[in-house]
């Protein structure tokens, strides 16, 4: 991975000497991870004209499944309770020749742009805008591997899960499950904390479990994910509860299904964000569910759970291969519960098959 990592910062490096900074300062942990590998936390990469160093406030630990860091990069452990790895990075910076360093603003504190101020007073600090992220939203193939894995590891817990008794359990119980099970098979953790909506709460987006226990009849949506090696991903389905759906649990869910294939089928190279989202919407906006539609049909993973690009009605930009994105559409009626179907894929040309679906547990409405 020496490689992979030493051509990331040299793609970064190159943007900042094209933008007229010879030296840059990465802290956002998502950020670092992606161009040092695994770090300790609060740890920063300071980008050099030449040569780059990457300084923590402690020591890095022996984490074998989250990964060390890149072994060509220098690490400084900065002594003892010596402070901001940011700011001792941008005294480094001037000392070693530069006149300015292009920071993430986004990221930084006002409290912690004027350290680094004081610290270098002679340092012209300049934007790095959101450079690293925008390197990041093309996966490389050991990345998509990454993703792959962890979203074997949540459809095997999920499966597990539906092979178990519901009735009686609450919502609560139900996700503390499926985050030990992510664990027990190989997960560094949960992806962001599980969901799990059963009855009125089914459907809604980003649902908190609660103690209401599984009724029969009830809908039941969960939502959870995996991470693997720093990597995220994303699943969502929903199920009845009882021998038989109801007529309109049918109906509901045959919309939504109809609604995640439509945007999944809209996953091409060159796509437009906003035409993704309005496949999948218009089939929900036509049925006459415009009203109370979440904002977004689905989102970049990675690193982060929630990464660029965004399929939003108002989204700029397409999509490229190897582009990973959750499609999720749902529709929640209040008082009554509903249903939210959510995918990982990657985006692939037609001539590789199209988009490659990692989350593969079926959805075909199950009655549990």
């Amino acid at each position: 991975m020496s490689e992979v990592y030493a051509a990331r910062r040299t793609r970064l490096r190159e943007r900042c000497t094209a933008g007229g900074s010879a030296a840059a300062l990465v802290s956002r942990p998502a950020n670092v991870r992606y161009l040092a590998g695994a770090a300790p936390h609060g740890a920063v990469l300071l980008l050099g004209a030449t040569d780059d160093l990457l300084l923590c406030a402690g020591p890095p630990d022996d984490r074998p499944t989250e990964g060390r860091p890149d072994e060509a990069l220098r690490v400084r452990t900065l002594p003892g309770s010596a402070g901001d790895p940011a700011v001792a990075a941008a005294g480094l910076a001037a000392a070693q020749g530069a006149d300015s360093l292009a920071v993430e603003e986004h990221h930084l504190t006002v409290a912690r742009h004027r350290a680094l101020r004081s610290a270098a007073p002679g340092l012209r600090l300049t934007g790095l805008g959101c450079a690293v992220e925008q390197l990041r939203v093309v996966k490389d193939e050991e990345e998509i591997s990454c993703l792959r894995i962890g979203a074997e590891i949540a459809d095997q817990a999920l499966g597990e899960l539906l092979e178990s008794i519901l009735v009686g359990r609450t919502e609560r119980h139900l996700a503390l499950e499926l985050e030990r099970r992510l664990v027990d098979h190989g997960a560094d953790g949960p992806a962001f904390p599980t969901s799990v909506g059963t009855g009125p709460h089914s459907g809604r987006p980003g649902h908190r479990p609660t103690d209401r226990r599984v009724e029969e009849g009830d809908f039941l949506s969960v939502c959870l994910g995996a991470t693997y090696r720093g990597y995220r991903c994303e699943i969502g389905r929903t199920f009845v509860i009882g021998s038989s759906p109801a007529d309109w649990q049918i109906e509901l869910y045959d919309l939504v299904f109809a609604a995640q294939r439509a945007g999944r089928e809209a996953l091409v190279p060159g796509a437009s964000c906003r035409d993704v989202d309005r496949a999948a919407r218009q089939v929900l906006d036509c049925a006459g569910y415009a009203e109370g539609l979440p904002n977004l049909t689905g989102h970049g993973v990675g690193l982060e759970i929630d990464e660029d690009p965004q399929l939003t009605p108002s989204a700029m930009g397409k999509l490229d291969a190897c582009v990973p994105v959750t499609v999720e559409p749902g529709v929640h009626l209040p008082g009554r519960g509903g249903v939210r179907i959510d995918d990982t894929l990657v985006v692939r040309p037609e001539a590789d098959g199209g988009p490659e679906l990692l989350t593969i547990t079926t959805k075909e409405l199950l009655a549990l």
